[in-house]
């Protein structure tokens, strides 16, 4: 059983007898002698999506859930449901798109290292990796003599996110976007 000051973001422990994720996680030291660190955690419920938030002390102590985690591609999207393929024994497994809803910017179809979260052989949740690499659909054009370090403009990815892109970069160019800020990284 993981104490508060050993658990990580991406884990799966049980709060109150359901599965929840550690979506995000900061570490609040005392400003006065003998005063205990607060942990904050931000937890995704991963039978109903409900969030979650709580502080505890870092003593705190949690029971972990057995969750299973498989290496999963995206194989197609029928129209409200994602099916995703174990990449180990090609079992099939399908999400409704209000489960991952968080996810939906980064999914293209053939999408690989997706991590699935199973608990009883059921897939509970996707992550997906910490950078994708998508098409610009549309953009300004691309100013000649920009430097990295100019300004930015947006740009609208094929899966219709929108995120701020260097301005040397045009339509049609491939990009790295880090899923956890949704920022630009580099050109693909």
């Amino acid at each position: 059983m993981p104490k508060a000051s050993e658990i990580k973001r991406g884990e799966v422990i049980d709060l109150d007898g359901e599965p929840h994720v550690v979506k995000a996680l900061e570490a609040k030291s005392p400003s006065s002698r003998g005063a205990a660190t607060l942990y904050k955690f931000r937890f995704k419920n991963l039978l109903t999506g409900l969030k979650r938030d709580l502080s505890v002390k870092g003593e705190e102590v949690f029971a972990e859930i057995d969750c299973q985690r498989v290496s999963v591609q995206l194989s197609y999207v029928d129209g409200d449901e994602f099916h995703f393929m174990d990449l180990n024994d090609y079992t099939q497994y399908s999400l409704n798109r209000g489960d991952i809803e968080e996810q939906l910017n980064y999914l293209t179809d053939g999408l690989s290292d997706i991590t699935a979260m199973l608990i009883d052989g059921q897939i509970a949740a996707i992550e997906v990796p910490q950078s994708v690499t998508l098409s610009i659909r549309e953009t300004a054009p691309a100013v000649k003599g920009a430097s990295a370090n100019a300004r930015t403009k947006p740009a609208t990815l094929e899966t219709g996110l929108v995120i701020q892109v260097p301005e040397y970069v045009s339509s049609g160019e491939m990009v790295k976007v880090n899923t956890a800020t949704n920022k630009f990284m580099a050109r693909a």
